[in-house]
């Protein structure tokens, strides 16, 4: 199975950015999404950004996998 888990770009320098998921940071390749910048929430898959979605789905889904993630406790 594949996951995609979204992130807030925090920091850009050319095609790579910092990204910040529930507090942890780390850097991802921005060469799908050259238009994306700093603010702006991506999903991020095998250390790219592949996708953009707005803020308002990306807590959805954080809160549904920290949901899934208490499960598996």
């Amino acid at each position: 199975m594949c996951l995609a888990v979204p992130a807030k770009i925090i920091d850009r320098q050319d095609m790579m950015a910092t990204v910040e998921v529930s507090g942890v940071t780390r850097r991802v390749s921005m060469m799908l999404l050259p238009d994306a910048k700093v603010g702006d929430y991506v999903l991020v898959h095998a250390g790219f950004a592949i996708q953009t979605v707005d803020e308002e789905e990306a807590r959805r889904t954080l809160e549904l996998l920290e949901e899934l993630a208490g499960h598996e406790e």
